[in-house]
């Protein structure tokens, strides 16, 4: 799907101005091909932060204005979650091709619905799941391609914190506006890479399970976001989950994710691999297999990267044709249905097919 039709320059709009939004801010003038026009932020403190901080031209209150301009190209998406579907629906419509952070949205229904606009208007839609642009998960794919595991069967994937909710009384940890807790905001990173080094995103059926434990009591606190405080609003999200994912293929993926948790690491985040021949971790990118000598646990050297490592300079190289996107918008809708049947089956206290 190399998207070039003779440009040589993208316009870009960024709208949101918060830690994400200023990491797409940065991430856009890395490439030579793109340049950032436009800001749409509804605090004028952090917009008029942004502007000065990365020297752009124009601020604005209503992301709409920035829809009707003819000279802007590409709209990158940095808003709290249930603004994702929305904005990024407006923005398909209006022609624009579309970066979204993730989660793609905070239900599989309005995800299929970006997913179908997007072909239907012929423009670039990519959510950022930026774990599979790091160096590690690109190593650990070309192994996994090159047949190295052999058959892989099982996986085990986690963010876990000790203690890293994303400032209590924000969007974060409101259901409202986050759609969910710790599942939504850190386990879809590690869930991602996972089903993309399996190569497999379809999910037949999914056991979930979610806690809060920390956040109702105001403990776990982190420092991340710059959204405002309201010390009156419930947290009422998860803060710690784990789920059994049965992938149609009969593979299993357990994944694991928490904001605050009593455990031996302040943070890990991990994906382990299972196969027939070896078995693979990272970070660091380990391999394990047994090997005529002995019992081999070998530390992968990086490889040359399959893409840009940073996703916004890879998403212009998409539309420039010097690249294929490397996430597809059928890939993160299948993970939002995963997100879907998780807290389907939290509710429930069962299994839930997915469809």
């Amino acid at each position: 799907m190399k998207l070039n039709r003779g440009k040589s320059h993208y316009n870009v709009a960024v709208i949101g101005a918060g830690g994400i939004g200023q990491d797409h801010l940065a991430s856009f003038k890395l490439h030579p091909a793109a340049c950032v026009v436009a800001l749409a932020e509804v605090s004028p403190a952090r917009g008029r932060e942004a502007v000065e901080r990365f020297g752009i031209p124009e601020l604005v209150n209503d992301y709409r204005t920035l829809l009707a301009r003819a000279d802007i190209d590409v709209i990158s998406i940095a808003l709290p979650n249930y603004l994702h579907a929305k904005v990024a629906l407006d923005a398909l419509k209006a022609g624009k091709h579309v970066m979204l952070d993730k989660p793609m949205a905070t239900n599989a229904r309005d995800a299929a619905k970006l997913v179908a606009e997007a072909r239907k208007r012929g423009v670039l839609f990519m959510v950022g799941q930026n774990f599979r642009f790091n160096l590690e998960t690109q190593t650990s794919k070309r192994i996994v391609d090159k047949g190295t595991l052999g058959d892989i069967y099982h996986a085990k994937t986690s963010w876990s914190r000790r203690s890293g909710i994303p400032r209590i009384g924000s969007w974060f940890t409101q259901r409202r506006f986050a759609g969910g807790g710790c599942t939504y905001d850190i386990g879809v990173h590690a869930l991602d890479r996972c089903l993309y080094l399996m190569g497999e995103f379809e999910a037949a059926a999914v056991s979930g399970q979610t806690y809060a434990k920390f956040g109702p009591r105001g403990l776990g606190d982190g420092s991340w976001g710059k959204s405002e405080i309201d010390p009156r609003a419930p947290f009422d999200v998860d803060d710690l989950s784990v789920a059994l994912i049965k992938l149609k293929s009969g593979r299993t993926v357990l994944l694991e994710a928490s904001w605050a948790a009593h455990g031996p690491l302040a943070d890990s985040n991990s994906t382990e691999l299972f196969g027939t021949e070896a078995g693979l971790s990272l970070p660091p990118v380990q391999v394990f297999r047994q090997t005529p000598t002995g019992y081999s646990i070998e530390t992968a050297k990086p490889l040359p990267p399959l893409v840009n490592t940073n996703r916004m300079v890879h998403f212009i190289d998409c539309l420039l044709g010097k690249a294929e996107p490397f996430v597809k918008p059928s890939e993160s809708l299948a993970v939002q249905k995963i997100l879907d049947a998780i807290y389907a089956s939290a509710s429930s206290g069962r299994e839930v097919r997915v469809r």
